[in-house]
């Protein structure tokens, strides 16, 4: 059964992702979703992975989802280390460098 996050935690990542990561939102979309992508948010997560709500060039709007690489998590710490291994895969995915993380 898939995990639910509470919305304390869902508003502090979403708000966190949006906020300082918008770039990595657009490269995780890209890869998971489209190449055309050219702006995206993260709208949710649950134990199962993270979705995004992503514009491509038209002005339309598609939702890409994506499962998070370790499998299902139910634990908040679980959240941020499964974000990273998804902008990690994205940017193998897509030839980018990744930058460091801290």
């Amino acid at each position: 059964m898939t995990h639910h996050f509470d919305e304390a935690v869902r508003a502090g990542v979403l708000g966190h992702m949006n906020g300082d990561h918008a770039d990595d939102n657009l490269l995780i979309a890209r890869a998971f979703g489209r190449d055309d992508i050219v702006a995206a948010e993260m709208t949710g997560f649950d134990g199962d992975g993270g979705t995004w709500l992503a514009t491509v060039p038209d002005g339309g709007r598609v939702e890409v989802r994506a499962a998070w690489p370790g499998g299902a998590i139910s634990e908040r710490p679980q959240v941020r280390r499964e974000i990273v291994a998804l902008y990690d895969e994205a940017c193998r995915l897509l030839g980018v460098e990744p930058r460091p993380h801290a």
